[in-house]
């Protein structure tokens, strides 16, 4: 088992998040100044996975969710997003926004929720993301509250997901079913996405 650290970008990680974005075929537009507030996943000193928040104020987007494909179901993507969402409420954000093509079906299990793309905050429906990246294609997704993480709760708090029984609700899974729900779309409906989250 790979020992995988989930913790800021730095400077020196861009040239590999580019590559990263490049192999995914995903947008490089506005991915430097979006990793001022990003994350990266290592596996020792090589970057495998990186997601990114752009602040708009109240608001934000996650863009730039990938995960290099030898290293995809092994829950990165998972991880990668719930750092994200943490800088996020660091950085005074409460609503977080994403477009995103083909982890339609990912993004819910991590608590987002499909919104028409004219609901996206002013700012982030602007962003370059929404009007040029990913086109009309994509379809908007923003996190819903009481999911998991509240973005809105104060500092300090732990988020519901860590509370003792907060998983009991949901009812028995099998071990196959925690599994895909952690690890994300599959490899064969990441090549062409937008977001590669697994």
């Amino acid at each position: 088992m790979l020992l995988i650290a989930v913790e800021r970008a730095r400077p020196a990680d861009l040239p590999r998040i580019r590559a990263l974005l490049e192999a995914a075929g995903l947008p490089l537009d506005g991915a430097d100044q979006a990793f001022e507030t990003g994350v990266v996943a290592r596996v020792g000193d090589e970057v495998v996975g990186a997601a990114a928040v752009e602040p708009f104020g109240p608001a934000g987007l996650l863009r730039s969710v990938v995960v290099a494909a030898d290293h995809r179901d092994a829950g990165i993507g998972r991880r990668l997003v719930a750092a994200a969402e943490g800088l996020a409420r660091e950085s005074g954000i409460r609503d977080l926004d994403l477009p995103t093509e083909t982890a339609i079906d990912w993004f819910p299990r991590l608590g987002y929720q499909v919104i028409p793309r004219d609901a996206a905050a002013a700012a982030v429906g602007q962003s370059i993301e929404f009007t040029a990246a990913c086109a009309t294609a994509a379809v908007a997704m923003r996190r819903a509250p009481g999911c998991g993480v509240d973005l809105a709760r104060k500092r300090g708090a732990p988020p519901s997901a860590s509370r003792p029984g907060s998983n009991r609700a949901r009812g028995p899974r099998s071990a196959a079913a925690r599994r895909r729900a952690e690890d994300g779309p599959s490899r064969a409906a990441s090549p062409a996405t937008h977001y590669l989250p697994s």
